[in-house]
This record gives C-alpha cells, sequence and structure tokens, in this order.
C-alpha cells in the first residue's frame, strides 16, 4: 500500500498532467455538426418562406460544403469585413461563378446562437421597401436580401471564436467570435429584386419541381456534394493560430512535469522502480 503523502502528491501529478495535457476546446460547432448544418439550412429557409410580399420563385436552399469551407476560412481572419477574395471567385470556390456572404460578430462569445445572429440580419426587412427596391437611407438590407434572394440555392456557414477580439469592431480589444454564411449563386445584384412576386411556386424554373412550405425544390439542384477543396488563403494552411500554438504549450508542460515527475518519484520513493 502506498503511503498517504504518495497517494496525495500522485494525485495531484495526474490532475496537472491532464490540466496541461489537454487542448482547449472550441466552444463553436464545426462545419460538419449536424445540428449546426440543419439550424443554418432551416432558419435561412423559415425566412425565404415567409417573405411579404410572398414569393412566386424563391428556391430552397440546401448546404453547400465547399461555401462552408470558404465561410470557415474567412472567419478565422477574425476581422468584421467582407471577405477581400470574393472578387476573384476561382479562390473563394471550385464550381460556382458568384458567391455572397453576410457576416456577423458579437462579444462575449457566449451571444452568438445561428437564430440570434440571423435575427439581426433578417430584421433589416422593416427598412427594406419590395415596391421600390430601396433600403431606408443611412440603414442597411443587404444582409436581408441576400437571406431572401430567390436564386441564392446553396448557403455555407461557419462560426469562429476570436481570443484577441474582432478586428474593425467596437468590442476588437475583447474576446468575440464571428459568423459567416456563404451563398451561390450570389444575390444583391444591382438594380435587381431579390425575388418576384406572385403565388408560391408559380414561377419555379426548370422541370421536376416540388413545392415545399413555398419554396422551389428539386432534388437534383439539392444535390450534396464534396469537394477536396481549400481557399490557398486560409490561414490554417500557413499560421498555427492561438488554439494551435495553445495545445503545443499545453503539450510540452505536460511532457516536462512528467519528467519532473518521474524524476521526483525515482529521488524519494527508489523502492517504486524495479529493475530485472
Amino acid at each position: 500500500m502506498r503511503p498517504p503523502h504518495l497517494q496525495g502528491f500522485l494525485l495531484v501529478v495526474i490532475c496537472l498532467g491532464s490540466y496541461f495535457g489537454s487542448s482547449e476546446n472550441n466552444p463553436f460547432p464545426d462545419i460538419t455538426d449536424e445540428k449546426f448544418i440543419n439550424d443554418c439550412v432551416r432558419i435561412h429557409n423559415d425566412n425565404r418562406s415567409s417573405v411579404n410580399p410572398p414569393a412566386s420563385n424563391m428556391l430552397y436552399m440546401t448546404w453547400d460544403e465547399g461555401l462552408a469551407v470558404t465561410a470557415r476560412a474567412w472567419a478565422r481572419h477574425c476581422v468584421f469585413e467582407h471577405n477581400i477574395y470574393l472578387r476573384d471567385v476561382r479562390r473563394v470556390h471550385p464550381v460556382f461563378s458568384s458567391v455572397g456572404e453576410n457576416i456577423w460578430a458579437g462579444a462575449p462569445p457566449s451571444t452568438f446562437s445561428v437564430m440570434k445572429a440571423m435575427r439581426l440580419w433578417v430584421n433589416e426587412d422593416q427598412y427594406y421597401k419590395y415596391e421600390s427596391n430601396v433600403c431606408q437611407q443611412g440603414k442597411m438590407c443587404g444582409h436581408y436580401t441576400q437571406v431572401v434572394w430567390a436564386t441564392s440555392y446553396k448557403v455555407g456557414c461557419a462560426v469562429q471564436i476570436c481570443p484577441n477580439g474582432v478586428d474593425k469592431t467596437t468590442f476588437s480589444g475583447q474576446i468575440g467570435a464571428i459568423f459567416v454564411c456563404n451563398y451561390a449563386t450570389a444575390g444583391n445584384m444591382n438594380g435587381m429584386l431579390p425575388y418576384q412576386t406572385g403565388t408560391a411556386c408559380s414561377a419555379c424554373e426548370g422541370t421536376n419541381n416540388q413545392c415545399q412550405a413555398k419554396l422551389c425544390r428539386n432534388s437534383e439542384r439539392d444535390k450534396q456534394k464534396s469537394y477536396n477543396w481549400t481557399p490557398d488563403w486560409d490561414p490554417a494552411l500557413t499560421t498555427c493560430g492561438s488554439s494551435c500554438i495553445a495545445i503545443l504549450a499545453n503539450r510540452f508542460a505536460a511532457l516536462l512535469l512528467t519528467f519532473v515527475t518521474a524524476f521526483g518519484v525515482h529521488r524519494f520513493y527508489p523502492s517504486m522502480f524495479f529493475y530485472e
């Protein structure tokens, strides 16, 4: 039986080893998280099906892996501005010819949820007049019109914690979060209305369309595709990042603690070591 003081010593060592050896988990879901994906798609479609005046050509929106990869890559920059690479669509998606974007940022990170972020975007509808296609002066409407842009039928989103704050915000000095959604095809085309009015699904283009919750669904268009692709400007390709550095530091501390522990046990309790 081990002496009581040795048991206490080993317990402390185990606890410290567990603390230093563990990595800090991102509190937010990854772009492959099923609930996160479902929340993003569902909330977008709920808002698309409830536009006023009603839409006749609103497409059902589904998830796109490539758009989510792009959203994650830009979110990792932790800056509250639109992706500068959207101008060169070949660098933001392997297939689509145009990509749109919405961004939310907040602090502390606990203020984030998909619903809260999207509510801010959709609430811009109070400043938008469909009949004249005009946004109230001094207000923003582009987030709302992108969400309800009829021909934007794919979406991919990502949320990122920013330990050093989100640049170009009033809370850049404190830990924050940024949420990015990318869309294809892009909305907010100059001079165009976001959708056509009329009876739901009466203006669905193409064949084999089904009307679901006032949205045009098409099995071919809604197919999920996988892309073995990452943007060449993704920070994860060239930098370790704060989370990665923390993990490496913790692992080094755990390794050092292991050596110190082994030396201490061998020094003060030599009978615990057996040699053959």
